[in-house]
C-alpha cells in the first residue's frame, strides 16, 4: 500500500484527478477503451469537477458506481445523480455511464448490472471511499451477506445489501471486482476518518470495519488523505 497525505481537499483533487485520467489514458491507449467505477457522497466532489475537465479520450471510457443506494436516479441520495451532475460534465460529458439501479425491483437491477459490468472487467480504476464506521462501496458493518460480498474467491460481481440504520437497501461491488481492478485508490479526509482507517489496521476482525477486507486483499492499494 501506498499512502500519500495533502494539506487540503484541492490539492488531493487535482493530484487524484490527474492520477486517474493517467491510468485512463493508458488503458484507452493500451486496449482502445478504458473503465472507471467511483464511490459517493460528499468527499469526491471536487474530484468529480477536476476529472470532469482531463483531456482525454471519454468517448472511449465507461463510468460506474462502487455502490449505489436503491433509490430513483432523481433522488437526492442516489449516486448516480451525484456523478451525473458532478463528473459527466465538461470533456467527461462524452463517457458512457452503466449504472446500477435499472429496475423497481432490486434483484433485477443487480442481474441486468451484473450482467452489463461483466463486459468492463477487470475495471481499470476505481476510486473508494470510506465512512467514518469503516464502511467502503457498501460493505457495511453489521450487514447481512457482508461474509459473502467480501469473500475473495466469491463469484458474484454485484449483490444487494441491507445494512444497519441505513435509509434504504444499496447494491455494492463485490470485493473480487474491487480487488481486481488494475489501479485502486481510497480516498479519504478529516482526522476522523484517519483514525478510522488506522484502526482498521490494526482490527482483529475485518468485518468490524469492512475497509479492512479491502486492506487486506488490495496490496496495490493508494491511499490518498487530506487534512
Amino acid at each position: 500500500m501506498q499512502f500519500t497525505a495533502f494539506d487540503d481537499g484541492t490539492e488531493l483533487a487535482r493530484w487524484l484527478a490527474k492520477e486517474v485520467a493517467g491510468n485512463l489514458a493508458t488503458a484507452i491507449g493500451e486496449k482502445g477503451s478504458a473503465s472507471l467505477a467511483v464511490s459517493g457522497g460528499t468527499t469526491p466532489v471536487q474530484f468529480f469537477r477536476e476529472l470532469s475537465a482531463a483531456d482525454i479520450d471519454w468517448a472511449k471510457v465507461c463510468v460506474t458506481l462502487a455502490d449505489e443506494r436503491f433509490v430513483p436516479p432523481d433522488s437526492a441520495r442516489s449516486n448516480q445523480r451525484l456523478v451525473t451532475l458532478e463528473l459527466l460534465q465538461n470533456k467527461a460529458a462524452r463517457a458512457r455511464f452503466l449504472p446500477l439501479y435499472n429496475d423497481e425491483d432490486i434483484g433485477a437491477s443487480v442481474a441486468q448490472s451484473a450482467g452489463l459490468l461483466a463486459g468492463h472487467l477487470p475495471l481499470d480504476v476505481i476510486v473508494l471511499g470510506m465512512g467514518a464506521d469503516g464502511h467502503t462501496a457498501s460493505l457495511f458493518p453489521g450487514s447481512e451477506g457482508l461474509r459473502e460480498a467480501a469473500d475473495p474467491e466469491g463469484k458474484r460481481l454485484l449483490m444487494a445489501v441491507d445494512a444497519p440504520g441505513a435509509a434504504e437497501p444499496r447494491i455494492t461491488m463485490t470485493l473480487p471486482v474491487i480487488a481486481g481492478a488494475k489501479a485502486q485508490y481510497l480516498h479519504i479526509e478529516g482526522t476522523e476518518k484517519r483514525a478510522v482507517f488506522e484502526a482498521a489496521q490494526e482490527a482483529a476482525d475485518p468485518a468490524q470495519t469492512p475497509i479492512g477486507f479491502v486492506l487486506e486483499h488490495c496490496p496495490e492499494l493508494k491511499i490518498v488523505w487530506a487534512k
